[in-house]
């Protein structure tokens, strides 16, 4: 199985922030958001929903689908792994 993929918060943290020279302070007044919420976000607890996604897509100016996209390949990879076997189980079943 492919490794984990980053979390969106972990890019924030360990590319988008340093080539910008911001601490998390700065950022986080910069997305109006509490220092925590971000401090959370960076470490990969919080997650990026819709929200998270307009601010980090404005503020990166990449938009938010690519904010979006990243959190929903974390998903699918944690509940792939939660699920194992029994999502082998599931039988397909295709329309006509």
């Amino acid at each position: 199985m492919p490794a984990r993929p980053a979390h969106p918060g972990e890019i924030l943290k360990w590319d988008v922030l340093p080539d910008l020279g911001m601490d998390v302070g700065v950022a986080a007044h910069e997305l109006d958001v509490k220092v925590n919420e971000l401090s959370e976000l960076l470490d990969g607890k919080r997650p990026v929903d819709a929200e998270w996604a307009l601010r980090l897509g404005q503020f990166c100016g990449n938009g938010p689908t690519l904010w979006m996209n990243m959190q929903a390949a974390v998903d699918l990879w944690d509940a792939e792994n939660r699920l194992g076997e029994r999502l082998k189980k599931i039988p397909p079943h295709y329309a006509e």
